[in-house]
């Protein structure tokens, strides 16, 4: 079967829209948490995912409205995550690490509370984009322009904080604004790609596409740019050879993500 065969099946259009959509805003928004030592987050942030999506389930939420609920609880965590290592003053990573593990213990009390690991949780910790409805598409598509928006409006600013925050801040750039920017938008990400690759996957999304850019980029544009051409390629790949070899999509995702990021590698060391 050729791929202009199963482009034919409606749920693998909407497959490959939502699919591309996400990889987009993935690897976008990854070469500015990777530069800025934050790509952690995105697991931190999956994780407070997986415990409202506990939360949903055991509620008896529909799938669309799952996904909705999701956005308040994780837009809370970003935000937490930035006052803990501000007001607690200790490290990032450390903040990722207390909300992480908090979200982790929630999740599995309400997972159990609603009856344990069901089929609908599994879809949600391992991805199941084939199985994405128009509703949820029309929500990726209004979150997918407001994310989008929002990077090109602070564009700048990111760029100033992501390589030199101290000129940043005497260029009067308020860099505290900034980075709640950058997680918020990262937060609504990991909310619209666990239906991609799944909660447990998420952060690989993120990173993979950036680390694989940044190998080979000589510019910061090239490098989004590169960052975006091969989160696509891996997304729709991954789509492409799940449905015709009957592999989880999500896990088949990554791995050629992986794959290009290993290309990209031996490159950068030919080209040396």
């Amino acid at each position: 079967m050729s791929f202009a065969d199963i482009i034919h099946y409606a749920f693998l259009q909407r497959a490959l829209l939502a699919g591309t959509l996400m990889a987009i805003l993935c690897s976008v928004l990854g070469v500015f948490l990777v530069l800025r030592r934050l790509s952690l987050i995105g697991d931190g942030l999956s994780h407070v995912t997986f415990g409202s999506v506990a939360l949903a389930l055991m509620l008896r939420f529909q799938s669309v409205y799952t996904s909705l609920a999701a956005i308040p609880c994780v837009l809370i965590a970003a935000i937490g995550i930035l006052k803990i290592a501000d007001k607690a003053r200790i490290y990032g990573d450390a903040a990722i690490g207390i909300v992480s593990s908090l979200a982790i213990a929630v999740g599995i009390l309400l997972a159990s509370l609603a009856g344990g690991f069901n089929v609908d949780l599994f879809s949600y910790l391992f991805g199941n984009i084939l199985s994405i409805s128009r509703p949820e598409l029309l929500i990726t598509a209004c979150l997918f322009v407001i994310v989008l928006l929002n990077v090109g409006l602070f564009y700048n600013e990111l760029f100033a904080i992501t390589f030199d925050e101290e000129l940043a801040v005497t260029s009067g750039i308020r860099v505290e604004r900034i980075n709640t920017v950058l997680v918020l938008l990262t937060a609504l990400t990991v909310v619209l790609a666990m239906k991609v690759v799944g909660i447990l996957l998420i952060s690989a999304l993120l990173v993979l596409p950036a680390v694989s850019a940044l190998q080979l980029a000589r510019g910061f544009r090239t490098a989004i740019l590169l960052s975006a051409c091969l989160g696509v390629a891996s997304v729709i790949g991954g789509i492409f050879l799940s449905f015709c070899l009957n592999l989880p999509t999500g896990a088949t995702i990554i791995l050629i993500s992986f794959l290009l990021f290993a290309v990209c590698f031996v490159l950068r060391t030919a080209r040396k």
